[in-house]
Parts: C-alpha cells; structure tokens; sequence
C-alpha cells in the first residue's frame, strides 16, 4: 500500500517530536556513527503502517526496507522492517515510527479479528467501521481498517445520506416521510441510510421506502425480531446493526440477520506491541 500520509504530513510528525533536534544524540556525539534499527512483532498482528513508518525514516536521513507491508499478517518475532543510517538519523524517526506502527495495527488487528470470527462462521457480513477515530487522524484510520480487511461505514458527511432521530426532530412528524422522499429525488445515486432506535421505528422508516435502516444499539434478539418484523410487513430494506458490534459477538448479529455491522470498536483497542531493537553496525 501507498503511504496514507504524504511526506508534508510525516515531516510534522518528526518536527512535532523533535522541534529543536535530538538533544541527547547530539550531546553524547554520536549521531554520526552508523547503525541499524529492526522493527519485530511481539504478538501475532495484522500490519499497518510500515510503509509510513519507513519513510519517516527517510526522510530522517536513513535507508529503510519494509519486510511486511500493511495487510500481511505477522506472527511473533516477524520482522516488519529494517532501517540503516547514521545514529542521528535512527533515533530521531524511531519512537515516532514504532508508535505510528502500533496503533495502526492495533486498529487493523482489531477490525481483522472481526471480519476473521465471521469468516470463520461462514459469513460474508460486511464489516464498516465509523468516523469516530481520534480526531486528526484519519488518514492513518482509514488505511488501518482497510488493512484490517473491513471497510469505511461513512468518511465524514459530505459524501453520505445518514437521518439521525436529531435531524427528524427538526422535522414535523407529518414532513419526515416527505422529506425522505425528497432526499431520494435531490440524491439519486446515494442511498438514504435512516438510524433507528425501536423495531417500531424502523418500521416506519421501511414504509417511507428508504433503502438501509441503522439499528442503533440492537441487542441479537431486538436485529431478529425487526428482520422478521420487515419480512412479515412485506417491506425490504437492509440492516445495519450499528453499537457495540465486536468479535464476540459479530457471528451472532449476522446470524439474526444484520446485512452490514457498524462499528467504532477498532478504533479503541489496544495498540500492536512492536519491539525496535537498534545497535551500531
């Protein structure tokens, strides 16, 4: 994969780090000695990131050689990349791009061991994860739920039709169903995505014909019993079951019935270990 952030954004990371310079490489004198630093995986992890991650060396002024690119998964002891240059030039990219490192592949490994439980269950369920990354960050974000194997739920609002209960409430009741049909003929070619918090609710929005209802916080039972509530009606429209969705539960949401799950969970694991190890050559 290309890098998510281009040479502007990661040169802000290295002066966001070092303003000023590496004061301690400078004071003991060594900056111009030559080295070497080795990114390994301490835990099985899917990978992103390392392409950031070796041109911030680069940039730094050194070599760098991606052994495993973001997507590929690595087990414990891989090694992910290696950098060789001067002392100066490895300290100062090394904390910046083993730490860009571990969350990436913290989110990917977490969205990985989603779409993998599902896999594993024989269902095809897609995976969308939503915009609740830090902000600030989602260019990294987005790559790390690709590599993770799961998809963007929504890249921000531009791009996207998603009625929350806090926009029909600016909506006198009797003007919802026409507002939704007046979405359709203003956006032809987006689909109206409407969150619902009740089967009732959903319901209603199914009548108004619009195309994906986001079930937000459904319990398995409550995404069964509005999948068979829809089917009994004889209205068609897809489920996406949205809050609280992780691994443990991903294979039991798709088995009720939920076409898509909607989920923030990746964004809040814990980072990839990843150990640097870096010694003179």
């Amino acid at each position: 994969m290309d890098c998510a952030l281009d040479d502007a954004g990661l040169q802000a990371l290295l002066r966001d780090d070092a303003p000023y310079g590496d004061l301690t490489t400078v004071s003991l004198g060594i900056g111009a000695k030559p080295g070497r630093a080795v990114f390994y995986a301490r835990q099985p992890m899917r990978v992103c990131a390392t392409e950031e991650a070796a041109r911030l060396f680069e940039l730094a002024g050194a070599r760098a050689e991606i052994k495993r690119g973001s997507g590929a998964f690595a087990t414990a002891g891989t090694e992910l990349l290696h950098a060789r240059g001067s002392a100066a030039a490895l300290h100062l990219a090394w904390k910046v791009a083993q730490t860009l490192t571990e969350y990436a592949s913290g989110i990917a490994t977490a969205a990985a061991a989603i779409v993998g439980a599902l896999h594993e269950a024989g269902h095809a369920t897609p995976v969308a994860c939503t915009r609740k990354h830090f902000p600030g960050t989602k260019a990294v974000a987005v790559k790390a739920v690709q590599s993770g194997g799961a998809v963007m739920h929504r890249l921000g609002l531009s791009e996207t039709l998603l009625v929350f209960p806090e926009h029909v409430a600016f909506l006198p009741g009797q003007e919802v169903a026409d507002a939704l049909a007046d979405l359709a003929r203003r956006c032809p070619e987006k689909k109206r995505v409407v969150e619902v918090n009740t089967v009732v609710d959903a319901l209603a929005a199914a009548r108004c014909g619009v195309e994906v209802l986001q079930l937000e916080k459904f319990g398995v039972a409550e995404v069964a019993r509005c999948k068979a509530a829809l089917a009994e009606a004889g209205l068609t429209a897809q489920l996406a079951a949205a809050g609280g969705i992780t691994a443990d539960n991903a294979v039991a949401y798709a088995q009720a019935g939920a076409d898509v799950l909607v989920t923030s969970a990746p964004f809040f694991s814990k980072p990839a270990d990843v150990q640097v190890r870096i010694f003179p050559t």
